[in-house]
């Protein structure tokens, strides 16, 4: 499986809420990143902060529109979609995906800049 597919794959857990599926596409090292640099390290830890997340946010979807692949990293932009305001609305995402694991995800903030460094087309949703 390419990291394109991965990567697509550990999107359609999150939106289903499927722990199972998130924790197989996990190393043991993973680490989750949120726009304010917040982080979440190792598998057990990352299970248990989406466990949460997804009771305290059971409508949280993400769309992907873009995917670039460069290296173990891909790229997305898309949005989010949530009944919650400050989860809704155009983002960035990237995944550094080794033998088929996703190592580290990371959310970032939809910025001309932002495209510009992760390898993305300019525009956006903003």
């Amino acid at each position: 499986m390419d990291a394109v597919d991965v990567v697509q794959r550990f999107n359609a857990a999150i939106n289903e809420r499927d722990l199972t599926e998130l924790a197989s596409l996990m190393s043991d090292d993973h680490t989750f990143i949120d726009t304010a640099g917040n982080t979440v390290s190792g598998k057990g830890a990352c299970i248990e902060a989406w466990r949460a997340f997804f009771a305290a946010f059971a409508d949280y979807r993400n769309v992907f529109i873009d995917l670039t692949v460069g290296d173990e990293v891909v790229s997305v932009s898309g949005y989010s979609l949530c009944s919650r305001p400050e989860l809704a609305g155009p983002a960035l995402w990237t995944a550094r995906v080794t033998g088929g694991l996703v190592g580290e995800w990371r959310l970032h903030t939809d910025s001309p800049a932002a495209r510009r460094e992760l390898g993305l087309p300019p525009g956006g949703l903003v």
